[in-house]
């Protein structure tokens, strides 16, 4: 998992202008279900290392790019692809779902 931190800054270049597919994980300590899924996470990112990015967006340290990207809900994974739609997931999930969204999101061709 990238140590990068994603804020309004640094967004367009690191996550928009990505030369791979970007998974984010909109997360904040105190949420629950957001411990489940992160190490799950965490080994999809070392699974995928050179296929996907994944990064991790502190919600309360991050409250304008939360905003701007609608995050109401935690944890809230969106899946960035190099062309065609982002997808979310809002919640937690299993290991599997996020590994059909990794496939089926951002590396379907």
């Amino acid at each position: 998992m990238s140590t990068v931190k994603i804020t309004t800054t640094n967004f367009e270049q690191e996550v928009l202008q990505s030369q791979i597919p970007v998974l984010l994980d909109f997360w904040a300590d105190w949420c629950g279900p957001c411990r489940m899924v992160a190490p799950l996470l965490k080994s999809l990112a070392k699974e995928y290392k050179d296929q996907i990015v994944v990064y991790k967006v502190d919600t309360d340290k991050q409250k304008e790019l939360s905003a701007v990207m609608g995050i109401q809900s935690l944890p809230t994974i969106i899946f960035i692809p190099k062309t065609g739609q982002p997808q979310i997931i809002i919640g937690a999930a299993n290991k599997a779902t996020f590994r059909k969204a990794i496939e089926e999101v951002l590396l379907k061709e």
